[in-house]
């Protein structure tokens, strides 16, 4: 895992090729790595250009070059390729200090679209700018600290704590939207069907730990905009399991920011002096089925 906040491969989806940028210090430990080391796709293509300013290594392929692989699905055409990381020791050095590594790389492009010609003007909006809106839609789910100012460095708790979760969606040049959080569910594997399980977020965005007596759980309101959701939720484990360790998994997902939230695009919590459900944002009556469990 990366020790620095970066990104060290981005990909730009361009129509006939892929332009694939590394960062050289890959792992973000800040020891940077060869840039001979690093190839694109099964045929080994080489990088176009290296910054050294930015210690950055720049690839520019075809879609259908260096052994890239398509696939068709229903809606979309996806080109799948890879970067690969394979170190070689120093000069006069038996040992090298870094693992092998292979990132995967997808385009993905609708099956259907406009043209335009110069001899008709669309009304529409062009195919590029729909491909743009459909590629940068990026979600994040973090804990933070206790003023929300920064992600929290532990992940740690003690029974009694609260965990303070931002929900958020970069949403690049796509139309404005809104977050939501659909459902949240802790297990003590990986694996979110497992059991023991405990959804304390359920019924398309009723925050229900906050039904129960002994908690504060809710949603932070309002919003500090329309793409980040907050919520904080007690502490706690399993009671017939001794591990200490739980998994969150959360389902994210978002609306136009123009459309009225609804039983189906919704954050509701639980408000224990009126003993009503409220949302962070629209009218009452989107949350009664919190209560009655018939969300849609």
């Amino acid at each position: 895992q990366a020790a620095a906040p970066l990104h060290p491969v981005s990909v730009q989806c361009q129509e006939a090729q892929m332009v694939v940028t590394v960062h050289r210090d890959l792992f973000g430990t800040g020891r940077l790595v060869k840039a001979v080391d690093l190839s694109l796709g099964s045929a080994a293509c080489l990088p176009v250009a290296q910054s050294a300013a930015e210690s950055t290594v720049t690839f520019v392929a075809g879609l259908h070059e260096c052994g890239s692989i398509m696939q068709m699905t229903t809606d979309s055409l996806i080109y799948k390729t890879s970067l690969s990381y394979k170190p070689t020791p120093s000069a006069n050095m038996v040992i090298i200090r870094t693992n092998a590594a292979v990132v995967p790389i997808e385009c993905h492009y609708p099956r259907k679209g406009n043209v335009s010609s110069n001899a008709v003007q669309p009304t529409w909006v062009p195919f590029y700018s729909t491909l743009s809106m459909e590629e940068k839609l990026m979600f994040s789910l973090r804990l933070m600290n206790d003023d929300w100012s920064a992600e929290r460095t532990s992940n740690g708790f003690l029974l009694g704590e609260s965990l303070h979760l931002q929900a958020e969606v970069v949403s690049g040049n796509h139309v404005p939207l809104r977050l939501f959080v659909d459902n949240c569910v802790a297990t003590v594997s990986p694996d979110k069907k497992s059991s023991p399980r405990y959804a304390f977020i359920d019924l398309s965005g009723c925050l229900v730990d906050g039904r129960a007596d002994d908690t504060t759980s809710a949603f932070i309101s309002p919003r500090l905009r329309q793409e980040t959701l907050q919520f904080m939720v007690d502490a706690f484990k399993f009671a017939a399991d001794d591990r200490n360790l739980i998994y969150i998994t959360c389902h994210l997902k978002v609306s136009p920011a123009d459309q009225a939230p609804n039983p189906w695009n919704k954050a509701c919590s639980f408000n224990k002096a009126s003993s009503l459900w409220a949302p962070v944002e629209g009218t009452g009556d989107i949350c009664s089925c919190c209560e009655t469990g018939n969300c849609p």
